[in-house]
């Protein structure tokens, strides 16, 4: 197979594009076939030998990928072959086929293409659970967010409006600044041309930030932390700059101010449950449309070492990312089936959610607030003759009416295979995630179906949402909740609803 090989630390340009043998699999590990890598900055450092893991030489950097599952390990229960999975693999992306431990392996959503799924979690994953778990930000808290325009910066922007906070955003050219603009930051500060501490005292009429999120380091540190507010949280990602700065903590007592280091890596292995849930999280926030990654440019896999030159040297805004040619003809079957692909993300055909959906719900007293009211309307969804097939295959049910494509075209009119009722029901959790987000959850189970009901046909190609209302809600003695929500789904070719229930949501915050 093909790969991109450091067989001796150094720069970018020291690495070999050359053939290797295939992985061979120990009894917990799964191969991939790689569709997609991103490339991130501790790429960069891996191959300087720079970074808090050492591979041991040779390897190939590529921390992040996304592929279909070759081949698994005998012990390996949980995943199969065929799979479409996204993996945190550390190293090893830039190739063809990559080993990964189970664990580090998760399905991608059937909605997702492979950019997206290789683009998104390590970038968005550092940045959330800096946010949510070390800063535990609050809506109306002040960002500011240093190095605003790279992956974990652009993503710490986009989530920090998306749970309420006001952003600033500083990066060092107005064209960074722009994208950072885009992705929904209030206040820009360029901190090449400006004043970064007198900056942020304007912005804040004297106060101060709230968090600061830090990918850079370097000359910038300091000034910062002396725009911090009264019990501020500051959050060290990453030295981007190069230099480690050293910090008088004479500050660190003057303001009352943490000093948080964050390594999402290492919280994956050391608190599994949470990072899971902290990936759920985001997965509903991407079907949701309300993050999606920025893609700055696309390489080939020959291409790798320029990209991560271009990562070097501070060109890439958002996300570089590698493919192979399956990752580009993924995007191309997604736009048959109606997904639109921009700038490498998934985005909603049509995003009709009303103002309600927009709300994100962190506790029973917020879903209390929305008891007899629209939850709002989802995206569209695509019900596509592979998706037919798929769970005919799964639940055996195999009607002709269903798979058998060439008696459909002259028995049904309009030639066309029929969904299973069943089908356009078991979709109601991908649709509902949209316009019921939850944070915070510890569990979330789809309880039961009251009543349902099919007053009329999807037919393969169809395209369908759900809108939905909160009826009711039940506490629990155990602390979990019931939510009691009516649903109906309907179809771009039809008149009637396509699906009516009342169903049974049960979750514990």
């Amino acid at each position: 197979m093909k790969a991109i090989l450091c067989t001796h630390h150094g720069l970018p340009e020291t690495l070999t594009y050359t053939d290797i043998d295939d992985p061979v699999l120990e009894e917990k590990e799964v191969l991939i076939r790689v569709k997609a890598c991103a490339v991130n900055f501790p790429d960069v450092l891996l191959i300087q030998d720079k970074y808090q893991f050492k591979p041991t030489l040779p390897f190939s950097p590529g921390g992040e990928v996304s592929g279909v599952i070759e081949k698994t390990g005998s012990g390996v229960k949980h995943l199969k072959e065929g799979q479409r999975v996204l993996a945190l693999c550390g190293w090893g992306g830039f190739a063809e086929k990559v080993k990964v431990g189970a664990d580090r392996v998760f399905p991608i959503p059937p909605q997702m293409d492979y950019m997206t799924a290789a683009s998104t979690l390590y970038t968005f994953g550092t940045a959330y659970h800096a946010l949510k778990d070390r800063a535990k930000i609050q809506p109306g808290e002040t960002l500011l967010v240093l190095g605003a325009s790279g992956g974990v910066g652009l993503a710490a922007v986009e989530l920090g409006k998306t749970m309420g906070a006001t952003v600033i955003a500083a990066a060092s050219t107005s064209e960074k600044l722009a994208v950072c603009k885009e992705k929904g930051a209030h206040h820009l500060i360029n901190y090449e041309s400006e004043d970064l501490k007198e900056r942020i005292k304007t912005l804040t009429d004297g106060k101060g930030v709230d968090v600061i999120l830090d990918v850079v380091g370097g000359k910038y540190a300091e000034p910062a932390l002396r725009g911090m507010a009264w019990k501020g949280r500051y959050l060290v990602v990453g030295f981007a700059a190069g230099d480690i700065p050293k910090l008088p903590f004479n500050l660190a007592l003057l303001k009352g101010c943490d000093i948080m280091g964050v390594f999402w890596g290492r919280f994956s292995t050391e608190e599994p449950k949470q990072n899971q849930q902290n990936i759920m999280d985001l997965v509903g926030m991407i079907q949701s449309g309300k993050i999606n990654q920025h893609i700055y440019k696309v390489y080939s896999l020959e291409e790798s070492p320029q990209a991560l030159r271009d990562m070097m040297d501070r060109k890439v805004m958002g996300k570089a990312m590698v493919v192979v040619e399956e990752a580009k003809e993924e995007s191309k079957e997604a736009r048959e089936y109606g997904i639109k692909y921009q700038d490498a993300s998934i985005k909603s055909i049509e995003n009709e959610s009303s103002e309600e959906g927009e709300r994100v719900y962190r506790s029973v007293e917020d879903l209390k607030k929305q008891v007899g009211k629209s939850l709002g309307t989802s995206s569209w969804t695509v019900v596509s003759q592979d998706v037919i097939q798929k769970f005919g295959d799964v639940t055996g049910d195999l009607q002709w009416v269903h798979v058998d494509v060439e008696k459909a075209k002259a028995l049904i009119p309009g030639g066309k295979n029929f969904a299973h009722g069943y089908l356009t029901l078991s979709l109601v959790p991908k649709m509902i995630y949209g316009i019921l987000p939850l944070e915070g959850v510890q569990m979330a189970l789809n309880y039961g179906v009251n009543k349902v009901r099919f007053p009329a046909p999807v037919y393969s190609g169809d395209k369908i949402r759900l809108s939905a209302k909160l009826s009711n809600l039940e506490e629990n003695p155990d602390g979990s909740t019931k939510l009691f929500i009516e649903a109906t789904i309907v179809s771009n070719n039809s008149e009637k609803p396509v699906c009516v229930a009342e169903l049974i949501t049960l979750l514990r915050f």
